[in-house]
Formats: C-alpha cells, structure tokens, sequence
C-alpha cells in the first residue's frame, strides 16, 4: 500500500502546479481538489514520516497559493518578491 501511495504523491507533485496555473483559459483543476486529493492520503493507514512530509509540504503549498493567487508563480522574479514582502519560494515538482 506505502508503494500505492508514494506513486500518488509523485503524481499529484507533476500535475497539480500545471493544473492550477493552467493556460490562458486559467485554473483546470482548483485548489480545492487537489487539497481533497491531500487529505484522502492523509486518510490513509500506516503514512511513513516521509510521506507525511510530502503531503505536509504539498498542502503548504497550496496554502500559499490561495493566500496570494496564481499571480505570484508567474510574475517575474522581482515583483513576486517584492510584492507580498515575502522571501521568494522555490517551487520544485
């Protein structure tokens, strides 16, 4: 089952930044899906510490998103900075 659940963290790191900044139509799947998809994980028996890491980070994140929309990840690297007075995060994934 960990092995099951190490493959959907994987994917849902891949695809959930591509589907929330989405094209010039916008978001495809919202950050309320993706933090459905988060917490059905978490939900999950016998999480390794590792994998709880991964689901922590992967919900900040998106913590972050709804705080300062989609703006922030693709403005240029000098107003999203600047901006929000917050240190600049580094998106991985």
């Amino acid at each position: 089952m960990n092995r099951l659940i190490d493959q959907e963290i994987a994917h849902i790191s891949r695809v959930m930044w591509p589907s929330l900044l989405g094209g010039m139509g916008g978001t495809i799947l919202t950050s309320e899906y993706w933090r459905m998809r988060l917490h059905a994980l978490l939900d999950a028996p016998s999480l390794t510490k590792i994998q709880l890491c991964a689901l922590d980070s992967l919900l900040l994140r998106l913590d972050h998103y709804d705080r300062y929309g989609p703006d922030v990840y693709s403005a240029p690297f000098a107003e999203a900075t600047g901006e929000h007075g917050a240190e600049p995060v580094v998106l991985h994934g």
